[in-house]
Formats: C-alpha cells, sequence, structure tokens
C-alpha cells in the first residue's frame, strides 16, 4: 500500500531534521537547482561527525577530504540552518581565507533558511530579525547568529558557540612561508579563543591538505583536533577509526573515494595536472618531492604486540626543556619506547611527547619509568659540555634502581636515522595503535625537510640501544678492564 503525500512528506521532514545527510539532500535543489544531486557515504560521514560536534561529542574536528566533493555545501552552508531547527539560539562563527568566499557561503546559507521548502516545514520556529540582517551578520529571534569573516580579518569583541573554519589557506599561496605563518598567527593569536564558552564550545575545521606546514598539520600536532582523513585513494595503512566509531568502509588498495563523482578517468587526469600537489591535496598526504628518508608507506599499524619473542626494550629521551611562548615554535621533549623481537621486527610501542619547564620534564620522565617497570632500558641523549654532564649526573640520582644512561650522539642526524630507514622500508618497523601514530607519522615522513625532528631522533637513540646496547655495554666492560 502506497503512504500517502502528506505522510511521506511529514516522514522526509522529520528525517531531515534528525539527520544533517538527510538535509543536505533535500535542500539541495535550492541550493543547486540546476545540478543533479550526488551522493556518496564520504558526504554521510562528514554530516555524521558535524551532529558530533553540534551535539558536543567532539570538541576540535578537522576533516580532510579532497576538493569539489560537497565539503563547503554541507559544513558552511547547511550546518547552521540544520541547527537551528531545534536549537535557533546556537552561534556560529566563520572563516575562509578570502572574504568573498566566506560572504558567499553565508549568503547561500541565509538563502535556505529564506527558501520556501524550509520556511514551509520550520519557517514557525524562529525568523531572521530585520535589524540584524546583512550578508556577513545576520540574527534569529532566538539571539542566534552568524558571523562570517576572513583569515585575518576582525573578529576581536566577538564569539561563538562553534567556530568553523573552511578552506583557511589560499592553495595558490600554501608554498609561501609568509602566507603560511600568517594564517597560524591568525589561528594561534585570534581564532582558538573566540569560544564564548572554552568549557563547552566547539571548533571544526573542513580542508584539503596543502603544506606539510599547513594548519591541518598545527591542528593535529599541536591543538589536538581529532581528524576525519577521506583521501580520493584508499590506503588501509593511513586509515583510523574516529571517536564515534566510524571507519573508511573501503577495503582495497586505491580504491576511489567516489567514483560516481570522480572515476579513474577523472582522477587520473588531475593527477596528471596536479604532480605533486596530487598527493597532498587529494590523498591528504602532505610530502615533498625530494629528501624524504621514510615513507609512510612502510609503517604498519598493529592493535597487540606478540605475547612471546621479545630481546630487548628501550625508552629514549630527547629532552628540550623549554615551555612554549607566544610567537615561539621550541622543540619537542619527546620519550620513545622500542622493542625488538626476535623475528627481527622493531615495535615502536609508545611515545611520549610535549613541551615543559625542566620540571616538569623531570617529573614526566620519572613516571613514565614507573609506568614502563625496571626492565625497560631508559637512555637519554647527553647534550654536549658540562651542562650535559650535569643533567645525566642528576637524572641517574633521580632514576636510581633503573637501566638508566646518557647516550652522546655523534655523527649527522640522517646517519644515525639511516639505520632505522633501512629496516622501515624492508617492513620490519611497527607501530602499536596509539593516539601518538598520527603525529608520529607526520614527523617521520617529512624528516629532514620538517620543522621538528624530535621524534625521528628518539626513535633512532632507541634503535640503536634494542640493536647495540649489549655490545656497547660488553666493549665498555673490556676497555675498563684493560686499564
Amino acid at each position: 500500500m502506497t503512504m500517502p503525500f502528506a505522510e511521506r512528506n511529514q516522514v522526509k521532514t522529520e528525517l531531515a531534521e534528525r539527520k544533517l545527510h538527510k538535509f543536505v539532500q533535500q535542500v539541495w535543489p535550492v541550493i543547486e537547482p540546476t545540478a543533479p544531486f550526488v551522493d556518496g557515504w564520504h558526504i554521510g560521514a562528514v554530516c555524521e561527525h558535524l551532529e558530533a560536534v553540534i551535539n558536543r561529542d567532539i570538541r576540535n574536528l578537522l576533516i580532510l577530504i579532497p576538493p569539489r566533493h560537497t565539503k563547503s555545501l554541507t559544513a558552511s552552508v547547511c550546518l547552521n540552518p540544520w541547527a537551528w531547527i531545534k536549537s535557533p539560539g546556537l552561534r556560529f562563527m566563520y572563516a575562509s581565507y578570502s572574504t568573498g568566499l566566506s560572504t558567499e557561503h553565508a549568503v547561500l546559507s541565509r538563502r535556505v533558511i529564506d527558501s520556501d521548502w524550509y520556511q514551509e516545514r520550520w519557517g514557525s520556529g524562529y525568523r531572521l530579525t530585520t535589524d540584524q540582517n546583512v550578508k556577513t551578520n545576520y540574527e534569529n529571534t532566538y539571539r542566534g547568529y552568524r558571523i562570517s569573516t576572513s583569515v585575518g580579518g576582525t573578529v576581536t569583541g566577538h564569539g561563538a558557540d562553534f567556530l568553523g573554519l573552511d578552506d583557511p589557506h589560499n592553495l595558490n599561496e600554501t608554498h609561501s612561508e609568509v602566507s603560511r605563518i600568517r594564517v597560524h598567527e591568525f589561528y594561534r593569536r585570534v581564532w582558538h579563543s573566540r569560544l564564548n564558552d572554552p568549557k563547552t564550545g566547539c571548533r571544526f575545521c573542513i580542508m584539503q591538505r596543502g603544506h606539510q606546514d599547513d594548519l591541518a598539520g598545527r591542528m593535529i600536532e599541536e591543538f589536538g583536533y581529532e581528524v576525519l582523513m577521506l583521501p580520493t585513494e584508499y590506503d588501509p595503512k593511513r586509515s583510523t577509526v574516529s571517536s564515534i566509531g566510524f571507519k573508511d568502509p573501503r577495503t582495497e588498495q586505491g580504491e576511489l573515494i567516489c567514483e560516481n563523482r570522480h572515476g579513474k578517468k577523472e582522477v587520473e587526469e588531475d593527477r596528471g595536472i596536479k604532480g605533486r600537489d596530487f598527493e597532498t591535496q587529494y590523498n591528504q598526504n602532505p610530502q615533498p618531492e625530494e629528501g624524504l628518508m621514510f615513507k609512510r608507506a612502510w609503517f604498519r599499524v598493529v592493535d597487540v604486540l606478540p605475547v612471546k619473542g621479545r630481546v630487548a626494550t628501550a625508552r629514549f629521551w630527547d629532552c628540550a626543556a623549554t615551555e612554549l611562548r607566544p610567537g615561539k615554535d621550541p622543540d619537542f621533549t619527546v620519550g620513545t619506547k622500542l622493542s625488538k623481537f626476535e623475528d627481527g621486527t622493531f615495535y615502536v610501542e609508545d611515545v611520549v611527547r610535549g613541551r615543559w619547564s625542566p620540571h616538569v620534564v623531570d617529573e614526566t620522565i620519572v613516571k613514565t619509568a614507573q609506568l614502563d617497570g625496571p626492565k625497560v632500558k631508559i637512555r637519554e641523549e647527553q647534550e654536549p659540555g658540562a651542562s650535559g654532564k650535569s643533567m645525566i649526573a642528576i637524572h641517574t640520582r633521580m632514576l636510581a634502581g633503573y637501566d638508566y644512561a646518557g647516550r652522546a650522539p655523534s655523527g649527522a642526524k640522517t646517519t644515525r636515522w639511516r639505520p632505522v630507514a633501512v629496516q622501515a622500508e624492508a617492513g620490519n618497523v611497527v607501530l602499536l595503535r596509539g593516539e601518538w601514530n598520527q603525529a608520529w607519522l607526520q614527523e617521520i615522513t617529512t624528516v629532514p625537510d620538517s620543522k621538528h625532528d624530535d621524534q625521528a631522533d628518539s626513535v633512532a637513540g632507541a634503535f640503536e640501544e634494542v640493536v647495540f646496547g649489549r655490545r656497547k655495554a660488553r666493549l665498555a666492560m673490556v676497555r675498563e678492564g684493560d686499564r
């Protein structure tokens, strides 16, 4: 029996209220009256995670997705009209790399609200006010509002419950360090602190990667954003499960994100035109063409370690003992725990990383040693000169009861990293799944061109210890006996 039209319409309306994905599907003729809606699982994934932001289940969300996959229409046009259906008092502030783009999204979003389709269903819930209703700043009768600006634009004095960034970088300028720094400074000095209530407010950013040091990289490394990464071509080694349980549904290496929109022919055309930028912008995997020692494909991630076969384990510390100050970008303190197994596989089990004062560094080393247990060797890079020797002496007393020693580095950094790279290329370096994986891979696959290399130094030190530690200890005993 066919459902009556009125009843079908009511069901569709209720679905659109509950699910952002259904809202996008139904409002599409208002947004793009001449273009058909091309659906895909990726749109559902974006909507699901944006819903989690509105519900405050995710506080900071970074969505990485290739161009022309409905990202802006979903996040910057449809999200706030959909959220206002049930909560018209919510306040939004958006920014894009240009005022023109941000204004275009705001106008289109207001057009959705003013449309007959929207007003017939939810027009009785609230109205846009007439005294505050301009393209870049409009308010409703519940004091909910949307403010739109640009990266570098004026936002001082304004705040919101939800801060949305959509393409913060101009892709024509991402290879300019000056341009990237301008975006980083805007985010750090201005945007990040614009939440009305820091305890309940949420931030989201939707973009494509443009450079290894773009804002997405900083959001991952420094600001703890959860990442929804949707590359054009599926790579099982880079696929993760988000906090709301989402996993990329693709299973085959190279499987495309949406063949109905961008098939193999179109993707290959894009690859030919973009060249080195294809991997960055489309697969969300920014890497310089030359100078790389490590490739992401060399590393696999496992959920558990082997039960038997462990030969040696060491935690190696590369200590910076510096605090983060405005305008500065100091090194990190990093402690990498690595184990060697009988089959010749090396497992990176854990990475502790942060920018701390000397006192907090000491506390962190001690607490980590207690968690690791006395069987794990602890080694630390010894800085040159008397100050380096003094620090090792202090930590030796501090870690009494543990197998601790300082190690003075020798040779160039790339020389010290090379043995790890050789084993990684052979598939012998494996990561234990953890929150640190993404930041670690981001750095390790961009050295020596990355801004920081502390994690590379730390894993190289741990590797040297588990491979050569006993040999060095025996050699030291022989030399001592010769005296």
